[in-house]
């Protein structure tokens, strides 16, 4: 992997006030039908489909000292005044979290003179009537404009997949399902651009995901690479098998 030494300050300080847009999907499905016969889950919506914020909300994902690309640093709690435009009572801290998967991180992908591109990965639920809302995650990403110190464009969503959200309601216990959007983001789209060092999304996402859940710094291979591997290095095979998730919070 292609390292890079070289590192750059990000800071905003515009007054510019910068339009959010706010999407809450109605979900689709649950294996147990929570989101049919639990009425909070089931009329889970945005609370403010559109909100005006000034530039410096935004200063919370920038680290604190100079970063290089793909470097990680971790996102300070004033998250919480944006996740309040999907739902008023949004938490941090989990309720049930696998070890150390709570919090926000971020990561520097891609720079050039003009602009810096952040990707960054949270781990939130909301506190709704008669239990809470898990997703699997937000991702997300945020572009500045480093001369201007200004957004150029911001998204943070809920991953699409088979199952993307856990669901606790307190006379019954636990549900997963899917719902299609929980999403924030500005009218903007990310500007196409030649970076002066960048890396890939996919390697900025195992950067973050290595954050928050340890056994991903592991170099797992296939149960075929494992039976090659194993002879020629005089190594016993360590076999894991899942039959869900284990790399978010929709377990």
């Amino acid at each position: 992997m292609k390292t890079f030494n070289n590192k750059i300050s990000l800071n905003l300080d515009s007054d510019v006030e910068v339009n959010v847009k706010g999407f809450i999907a109605p979900i689709e499905y649950t294996q147990r039908n929570y989101h049919a016969d639990w009425a909070a889950l089931a009329n889970f919506r945005v609370a403010e489909p559109e909100k005006e914020y000034p530039t410096s909300v935004f200063q919370v994902f920038l680290p604190s000292t100079a970063v290089a690309v793909g470097e990680c640093w971790k996102i300070e709690d004033g998250i919480l005044e944006l996740l309040r435009q999907l739902h008023p009572n949004p938490r941090l801290d989990l309720q049930i979290n696998n070890g150390d998967s709570f919090g926000l991180w971020a990561c520097l992908r891609a720079y050039n003179d003009k602009v810096a591109d952040i990707t960054f990965r949270i781990h939130a639920e909301f506190v709704i009537e008669g239990g809470r809302f898990t997703p699997s995650q937000f991702a997300g990403h945020l572009v500045i404009d480093r001369m201007k110190k200004e957004i150029v464009f911001f998204r943070m969503y809920m991953p699409k997949g088979t199952l993307n959200f856990d669901a606790y309601w307190n006379t019954t216990g636990a549900d997963i399902g899917y719902c299609p959007q929980v999403e924030l983001c500005t009218d903007t789209q990310p500007p196409d651009v030649e970076f002066t060092a960048s890396i890939t999304e996919e390697k900025a996402e195992h950067a973050l995901i290595s954050c928050f859940y340890k056994f991903q710094q592991i170099n797992w291979v296939s149960l075929e690479q494992a039976l090659e591997m194993a002879p020629a290095q005089q190594k016993p095979i360590h076999v894991v098998s899942l039959d869900g998730p284990l790399s978010d919070e929709s377990c």
